[in-house]
C-alpha cells in the first residue's frame, strides 16, 4: 500500500466527492489518532464529522395528505454540485438503529448553492417505515446521515430538441428538479409532461407545474387514473402522437414502467428512453423466503420472501456493504455460496456461482452469502 492509500485508509469508505474534503477528513484523522475525531468535532457542532456526511432537518413542509418535502441542511464536507435527476441517500436513528433509504433531490445546484440546504419529497407508503417517519414524525433539528447524491437519471447538456417526461405517483419527484433547473438557467425547448396520479389532491408540485405550463415550458397533461383510467400505450399514442421523436425520461411505480419500457423496446427505440426505478415492488414475486446464512462469520436470518438480504444481514449484525439501497450503485453486490436469491425487481432468480445485489434480492429457500 502506498502513502497514499495508507494516508486515507480511516476515511476510505467515506462518501466524498470533493478529494480536498477526503484530504482534510484523512488528516484530521491522523492528528486526533487515537481518539475519533467525532470526539472533538462533535464538541463544535454535531454536523461535523470526519467518518461521514452529517445532515440537519430544517424544515418539513407538507405537500399533499400523504408527501412532505424535507428540507435538510449537509454538514461539512458536502458538495452541492450534483445533477438535477440525482437522488440521495438518508440514514435516520429510528429505536436505536440507523434505517437508510435513498429519495431523489428535489432541490436545485443554484438554490442549494444558495442557502446550503437540499430538498427530498417523499410519499409516506404503508410498508415504507422511514418514508412514513419522514412525513409524519421527523422534527426540524434531526441530525441525519447523508450518502453523496448519485445516479445517471439527468438531462445531457445540450437538452435535446424534443423531450417526454412520462411519470406516474412521486415519480414526477426527479423530473420537477430537471425543471427548476430549466426554468432557472431559461431553457426553452419542446417539452412534453404525462404525468399519472390518482386524483387533484394527489398532485405533487400542482401549482408549480400549472405556473411552468403557463409560461410555456411544458405542455402538460395530468391523468387521473380514478376517474380517467390509467396511461398505457394507446392513451399514450393519443396524448403524445410524436412520442418516438422524442427523448424520453419515465418514473414511476414497476408495473407502469414496465409499460413505458416494453412500449419502447417494441419500437426498437429503447436507446430513447431513461427510466428510474426507485422503489422495491415487494411481495409481487412470492414469498417463500428461507434460512440466510453469511458465511463468512456464521450467523444465519430466518426471513420471508418480501425481507431484502441486506435487511436481514443488518438485522442480524453482519457487516453488510450498501451504497444506495435501491438497486442501481452495485456497492452492495455479493456472490451466492449455496442455495437460490430471487431479485425483488424481476422475479429473475440467481443461484451458486452468481453475484447479486443485497438490497433487491430475497431468499428463495435456504441460501449461503459469501459475506
Amino acid at each position: 500500500m502506498g502513502f497514499l492509500e495508507r494516508f486515507e485508509a480511516p476515511v476510505a469508505d467515506v462518501a466524498a466527492r470533493s478529494k480536498g474534503a477526503q484530504w482534510a477528513r484523512a488528516a484530521l484523522t491522523r492528528i486526533t489518532t487515537p481518539l475519533l475525531p467525532d470526539d472533538y468535532l462533535h464538541l463544535a457542532n454535531p454536523l461535523w464529522s470526519a467518518r461521514e456526511l452529517r445532515g440537519k432537518v430544517v424544515a418539513v413542509e407538507r405537500e399533499t395528505e400523504d408527501t412532505a418535502t424535507i428540507r435538510i441542511r449537509p454538514g461539512w464536507g458536502f458538495s452541492f454540485d450534483y445533477a438535477p435527476g440525482q437522488y440521495i441517500g438518508i440514514g435516520v436513528l429510528m429505536e436505536g438503529r440507523w434505517t437508510w433509504r435513498s429519495y431523489s433531490l428535489t432541490s436545485t445546484p443554484h438554490t442549494s448553492s444558495a442557502d446550503k440546504t437540499i430538498d427530498i419529497t417523499v410519499k409516506a407508503m404503508p410498508e415504507g417505515f422511514l418514508s412514513s417517519h419522514l412525513v409524519n414524525g421527523v422534527q426540524p433539528g434531526t441530525v441525519v446521515r447523508l450518502a453523496a447524491p448519485q445516479g445517471e437519471f439527468v438531462l445531457p447538456d445540450p437538452v435535446p430538441a424534443k423531450i417526454l417526461f412520462v411519470t406516474a405517483g412521486s415519480g414526477i419527484t426527479p423530473i420537477i428538479s430537471m425543471l427548476r433547473m430549466m426554468r432557472h438557467r431559461k431553457q426553452r425547448t419542446d417539452i412534453r409532461v404525462l404525468h399519472s396520479t390518482p386524483t387533484p389532491d394527489d398532485l405533487l408540485f400542482a401549482d408549480e407545474l400549472a405556473e411552468m405550463a403557463a409560461d410555456g415550458l411544458i405542455d402538460l397533461h395530468v391523468q387521473h387514473t380514478r376517474t380517467d383510467g390509467k396511461l398505457d400505450p394507446v392513451r399514450i399514442g393519443e396524448l403524445c402522437p410524436d412520442w418516438r421523436e422524442r427523448t424520453a425520461w419515465a418514473c414511476g411505480p414497476g408495473g407502469f414502467l414496465d409499460l413505458i419500457h416494453h412500449l419502447y423496446r417494441d419500437a426498437g427505440l429503447e436507446d430513447r428512453v431513461h427510466i428510474e426505478r426507485f422503489a422495491l415492488e415487494r411481495g409481487l414475486v412470492g414469498a417463500q423466503g428461507g434460512t440466510v446464512t453469511f458465511g463468512r462469520t456464521g450467523k444465519t436470518a430466518e426471513i420471508d420472501g418480501a425481507t431484502t438480504l441486506l435487511e436481514a444481514g443488518e438485522a442480524a449484525g453482519v457487516i453488510m456493504p450498501f451504497g444506495c439501497r435501491m438497486g442501481i450503485c452495485q456497492s452492495c453486490v455479493v456472490m451466492v455460496d449455496k442455495g437460490c436469491v430471487r431479485d425483488l425487481r424481476s422475479g429473475v432468480e440467481h443461484v451458486e456461482g452468481e453475484r447479486i445485489q443485497t438490497c433487491i434480492s430475497a431468499a428463495a429457500g435456504d441460501c449461503t452469502l459469501d459475506v
